[in-house]
């Protein structure tokens, strides 16, 4: 959640990867009350992205119930800020709908449903992703969101081109929208062309110039952004770099667009990344990620 301004004081060549030792405490979070996060640890991302990925490889079905149930035993940055997750910690019950939140939170983690369902399969993807979100997101953008990401997941496994990717999520948000209306007109599908069209007309992507146009910080930029980047670039390394230096909820950015672009582009995912991401956190994603492709229909 840093500025691009703050970003650069922390880095002032950049982040280029893991800017220290692995399993070191990142030098700003050290004294933190909140957690010490360390260099290549996973953020909470990553830990409700599996949450619905084991409630899938139980149920075998996209169930709020069962996705519920496991994200009670996610941990990581449950704060009465974060008040999505922390109400839904509250009330400790997996049965329940949220009517309200609209961030990035679902949409973060919705990706097995992407993985789930083949990308012809509109219907399903579109209310496992709804299924995926109202344990903790019941506003109408959040949904969309999580409508699309998952569409543009599905899609990029199935080999669609960027262009095709990007329709592809676009309707999904767009019926997500008009399915399940909230207190506004729909908005989330334009902000993915708008979005898609301003980083199309820039001659390079640098950080310090998409940042002013879509800092990430709130639902209509965060999530338009990671699919912008997602259809523009051609790399999950290159993605992922980006979205850490431009700051905000860089995380999120990097996450999404990451995940479809190793999708679209397996050998762009950066091997020695992974490694260490697997040494830090002991996650054995390769072996979750295995499992949910034996159940894609």
């Amino acid at each position: 959640m840093l500025s691009h301004e703050d970003v650069l004081h922390w880095y002032p060549q950049g982040i280029r990867g893991f800017e220290g030792t692995p399993g070191s405490v990142i030098p700003r979070y050290l004294g933190n009350a909140k957690r010490e996060w360390r260099i290549g640890e996973t953020t909470d991302d990553t830990e409700m992205t599996v949450a619905v990925a084991r409630s899938i490889l139980t149920d075998r079905n996209v169930s709020h119930v069962s996705v519920g149930r496991e994200l009670l035993h996610c941990t990581k940055c449950v704060h009465p800020r974060l008040k999505s997750l922390w109400e839904f910690h509250q009330a400790a019950d997996p049965t329940r709908i949220a009517r309200s939140h609209d961030g990035c939170g679902a949409a973060i983690r919705v990706a097995p449903v992407g993985i789930f369902f083949t990308s012809h399969r509109a219907e399903e993807l579109l209310t496992g992703a709804r299924e995926a979100s109202v344990s903790t997101h019941g506003g109408s953008l959040a949904i969309a969101a999580a409508a699309a990401t998952a569409a543009a997941v599905s899609a990029a496994i199935d080999g669609a081109s960027p262009h095709d990717v990007l329709e592809l999520a676009e309707c999904a948000a767009a019926e997500a929208e008009r399915r399940w209306r909230g207190h506004t007109a729909p908005a989330f599908a334009d902000a993915v062309r708008t979005v898609h069209h301003n980083l199309h007309r820039l001659t390079a992507l640098r950080a310090a110039e998409i940042a002013p146009l879509s800092f990430p910080n709130q639902p209509l930029t965060t999530v338009p952004l990671a699919l912008g980047l997602a259809t523009v670039i051609e790399s999950a390394e290159e993605a992922i770099l980006l979205a850490a230096n431009i700051g905000g909820d860089s995380d999120s950015v990097a996450s999404i667009a990451g995940g479809i672009l190793g999708a679209m582009y397996p050998i762009t995912v950066n091997e020695h990344w992974y490694t260490v991401v697997e040494q830090v956190n002991d996650h054995d994603l390769v072996a979750i990620a295995n499992a949910m492709a034996q159940l894609r229909h």
